[in-house]
């Protein structure tokens, strides 16, 4: 496939999409974004997502409103046969299908990847799954606070201090981080069929997903044994990790190299320990990290946020404030970059989105080419009127 300059990247691409809540419906927004045509399968009572307040109109929540732009809403009820039978008029002219769908019910529906690949052998099909389907916990239901307690990122509180208790990170980690890998993968079956002329099926876990992405730095020392025990990347988890208060709110300040603590304690007149092991020996200060970080905190609160942010800037020192979500609309960069967009939906009136992050220099991203749909809206535009 070929794309003409300021064409979107997917332009041409048609994307089937049997997911629902955030794992799969924020993967096929991305693709949307890049220009694929998605067409979203719904069940009569919608994606549940719509559900989940604020709203201002019933079944249009604002997570669903997130989640959901750049697709087309279809309305099929996979329980009946005219249902399946639209739907197999879809995947026709389908470059993917996804779906999480646990995959049983899939096979009970003649939808699993060996029967459509015999039906539509360029058809790439996708599994948003909870877990792998080789592996006892196959059949399991999955849910983002599921994956963040099984994975071992919940019990990353209790590394930190054995008194704690385990926690979920406040974000839906688990389905967002799923549904970006599974947005990668889409794009690489693709680029693999396009070179190839091979269509395949693609499985994205959520559960193996999050662990790899948790043990690219805590696997540590477990990487080196021969019984994998010693998890943990400590400077992760010393408790003096954390940002560190001002005279008038909070900063974090984050010098790396040898060179720039050696600036660092330059700067705020402590010359004794430019000499130190903690500030010439990254191995030593390491293993000292905790005790570094307290320093810096106990230095922290002699300045003003502000003043902190110049001085670490003349000294070239990383260092930013720590914003409230609630600052993130004014924030200047943000501002510059036009991050934050509003525009007008038909049902929902004017309202706030995020423009995709990435840039692409002849295939630009879109994110108000088509807000989130009406359930069905598109259904008598795609199905044709007599079959709506």
């Amino acid at each position: 496939m070929t794309t003409a300059k300021n064409t979107a990247i997917l332009e041409g691409v048609r994307i089937i999409d049997l997911t629902s809540v955030v794992f799969g419906p924020l993967a096929t927004q991305m693709l949307g974004d890049l220009g694929a045509d998605v067409i979203k399968v719904e069940a009569p009572e919608g994606d549940l997502l719509r559900q989940v307040q604020p709203s201002n109109n019933k079944l249009m929540g604002a997570a669903f409103l997130g989640a959901n732009r750049n697709k087309r809403s279809v309305v099929l009820d996979l329980k009946e046969r005219t249902g399946q039978d639209q739907l197999r008029k879809l995947l026709k002219d389908a470059d993917v299908m996804i779906s999480s769908i646990r995959p049983a019910a899939l096979a009970r529906l003649s939808l699993d990847p060996e029967t459509l690949r015999r039906a539509y052998p360029d058809l790439i099909t996708v599994s948003a799954t909870g877990f792998g389907q080789d592996s006892p916990y196959a059949a399991k239901p999955a849910f983002d606070d599921i994956v963040q307690s099984v994975s071992g990122f919940a019990s990353l509180a209790t590394l930190r201090d054995p008194d704690a208790a385990p926690a979920y990170a406040p974000t839906i980690l688990a389905d967002k981080l799923g549904g970006v890998t599974a947005a990668y993968a889409v794009m690489s079956a693709l680029f693999h069929r396009q070179r190839t002329g091979e269509a395949q099926h693609v499985e994205v876990p959520m559960f193996e997903t999050l662990t790899a992405f948790l043990l690219a730095e805590h696997m540590d020392a477990a990487t080196f044994e021969d019984t994998p025990q010693s998890f943990g990347y400590s400077r992760m988890l010393v408790p003096h990790r954390r940002p560190v208060q001002t005279t008038d709110g909070y900063i974090t300040i984050l010098p790396y190299t040898n060179v720039q603590w050696t600036r660092f304690f330059q700067v705020v007149d402590r010359n004794d320990m430019v000499e130190h092991p903690w500030v010439t020996d990254m191995d030593t200060r390491s293993r000292n990290i905790g005790a570094v970080y307290d320093m810096v905190a106990q230095i922290a609160l002699t300045r003003s946020t502000e003043e902190w942010l110049t001085l670490m800037e003349q000294a070239d020192i990383p260092a930013m404030p720590v914003r409230n979500l609630s600052d993130l609309p004014s924030d200047p960069h943000l501002a510059a970059t036009g991050f934050f967009q509003q525009i007008d939906h038909p049902t929902e009136g004017t309202i706030w989105t995020t423009r995709p992050p990435i840039h692409f220099s002849a295939t630009p991203a879109r994110h108000d080419h088509c807000p989130a749909p009406r359930l069905g809206e598109h259904s008598k535009e795609i199905l044709g009127p007599d079959e709506e």
